[in-house]
């Protein structure tokens, strides 16, 4: 992490960047077949490039890898359910995520592709100079620590004082 600084991206930011994203895979003429989310981060792009894309097909798959701001597991885990890699058999398939940071997330899951699929590509939002993975789409290119608008705020919690319908 470079210093304090920290690349701040808003709602509206990601919305503009998401278009700009799915616009830079259509001028490269990659057509998915499949979407492939890495949760959670990459719901959101994900979903966004699907619509933009007009893909309907989109997978999920759970890694844990980050436990905090700069602390991670010693190397990315599948959670289940693990998608079926035969779903993915002669299809071409884009990752999504928000961010490439170390890249152990991405190249998990593109090796776990790579043996059944067409091809296989990358779309991330950010991308940090030190990741494993190097994205075929990238948004923007960074070395500061990301905050993104949906992990930026606590989770929220039943008020106090609340009547729930029974």
């Amino acid at each position: 992490m470079a210093g304090e600084e920290r690349e701040n991206l808003t709602y509206d930011a990601f919305g503009h960047a998401v278009r700009e994203l799915a616009q830079t895979v259509a001028d490269d003429g990659y057509v998915p077949d499949v979407v492939l989310s890495i949760a959670r981060g990459g719901v959101f792009v994900a979903g966004g490039l699907a619509y933009a894309l007009d893909c309907k097909n989109i997978h999920l798959v759970n890694v844990e890898f980050y436990t905090g701001v700069g602390t991670t597991l010693e190397m990315p885990v599948m959670l289940a359910p693990v998608p079926n890699a035969i779903d993915f058999t002669e299809k071409k398939v884009l990752i999504a995520d928000d961010v490439a940071d170390t890249g152990k997330t991405l190249k998990l899951v593109r090796d776990f592709c790579i043996d059944h699929v067409a091809e296989v590509r990358s779309a991330v939002i950010y991308e940090k100079p030190h990741s494993l993975v190097k994205c075929e789409y990238v948004w923007k290119k960074t070395d500061q620590w990301i905050n993104f608008p949906w992990s930026v705020e606590k989770p929220v919690v039943r008020r106090q004082g609340q009547v729930l319908d029974s």
